[in-house]
């Protein structure tokens, strides 16, 4: 995690509407020089202020061609997903407005970790492997994966990434993310006896050379904080409560959630899905609070949307962004100076810009569920 400095003490002093209005006008006054991304989980009063809101792989799309024309990207999520802008934008500056929001499954997937798996599973077999890393990776990672045939992928297209690398080579390494996977391989059919799990805090991974030769996926083991805590009897307590609910859940679950679900997704396809649903229905969601907030909000009166459980299921470091940090870095462009950019090395922009440039050229559309048909 980076260090960000303390706020000047006249932004904890402002009230909320002055910062509101101060935030329009900065906004108003840097026009078409500035675009502000802003992912699902940021909280309202950070979204209201975005100018396309979305899941990383819309936003990783949108940074590379609808912010064309602007000169400053400010990205309201995290440090990766800065880093992915910056690498897919020429001649802009991307700044992140707190440099402490940080991803704590990117942080689970180490560039020097990640090159001694790969070479202990290069030795343990003949067969070609595919690296695959889930954006929510450094952009080390993310380069060390261009630069070895590989593609990144999101929970949009993670299905189409595995099916892309199964045409290149026999067997997978899925990183940093073990659930979206396994979710997603089995989901295409593949049994949980082809998945090993490997572990970068173990001796070889925690895995024998025969069991590295029999898997056709190599899963790190890395996990989401906030998804991994919604369990099987949160969704049996859930459908006690009220009976007829239907349950969608991130494909970050835990495998046992994603089957016991009705359906999974990412967020993108969560809010398509309760966009499209009829009136009257009940949701019951499992992925970060403020998404699931902002939908309950938006469709109170005519459909139920909840949480699937009642913990906070906050990203923590999501929220480390909020209006005082994003008025702070507009103030500065206002004035001529730039804080808190983030800026990707060019020898590892190369390399990441491969995996990311391969992942926007997946073919089709993301599959209307993870795992199940609609019921």
């Amino acid at each position: 995690m980076l260090f960000q400095s303390p706020l000047p003490p006249r932004y904890h002093l402002m009230t909320d509407a002055e910062m509101f209005d101060a935030i329009g006008a900065r906004k108003a006054a840097l026009g078409r020089r500035l675009v502000i991304l802003g992912h699902h989980y940021q909280a309202d009063d950070v979204v209201r202020f975005a100018d396309f809101t979305g899941d990383s792989y819309k936003l990783s799309r949108q940074a590379a061609s609808e912010a064309a024309d602007a000169e400053f990207i400010v990205f309201c999520g995290v440090h990766f997903m800065a880093e992915s802008a910056d690498i897919l934008t020429r001649d802009k500056i991307v700044v992140l407005p707190d440099l402490s929001a940080g991803c704590s499954m990117a942080d689970m997937a180490d560039i020097d970790q990640v090159r001694e798996a790969w070479y202990i599973i290069a030795a343990a077999t003949d067969a070609t492997v595919v690296p695959i890393t889930y954006v929510n990776s450094s952009a080390a990672v993310k380069a060390f994966v261009g630069e070895h045939g590989g593609t990144c992928c999101t929970s949009s297209n993670a299905d189409r990434a595995l099916a892309w690398a199964l045409g290149r080579g026999s067997k997978v390494i899925f990183l940093p993310d073990q659930h979206l996977g396994r979710n997603t391989a089995y989901a295409m059919g593949h049994p949980l006896e082809s998945m090993a799990v490997w572990d970068p805090h173990q001796l070889d991974g925690g895995l024998t050379d025969g069991q590295i030769r029999d898997a056709t996926f190599i899963l790190w083991k890395g996990h989401c904080s906030v998804h991994q805590l919604f369990r099987p009897e949160h969704i049996d307590q859930v459908r006690a409560d009220r009976p007829g609910v239907r349950v969608i859940v991130h494909p970050e679950c835990d495998w046992a959630v994603v089957q016991k679900a009705d359906l999974s997704g990412s967020t993108e396809r969560i809010v398509h899905t309760i966009e499209q649903a009829e009136p009257g229905s009940e949701w019951a969601v499992g992925t970060e609070i403020h998404l699931v907030k902002r939908l309950a909000d938006r469709f109170r009166g005519v459909k139920h949307v909840q949480s699937l459980s009642d913990c906070q299921c906050l990203c923590t470091t999501m929220y480390r962004i909020d209006p005082r940090h994003l008025l702070w870095v507009l103030d500065e462009l206002a004035a001529g100076r730039v804080v808190n950019r983030i800026v990707v090395p060019p020898d590892v922009k190369r390399g990441a810009l491969l995996a990311l440039e391969q992942m926007l050229r997946l073919p089709g559309k993301e599959a209307a569920t993870a795992s199940k048909a609609v019921k």
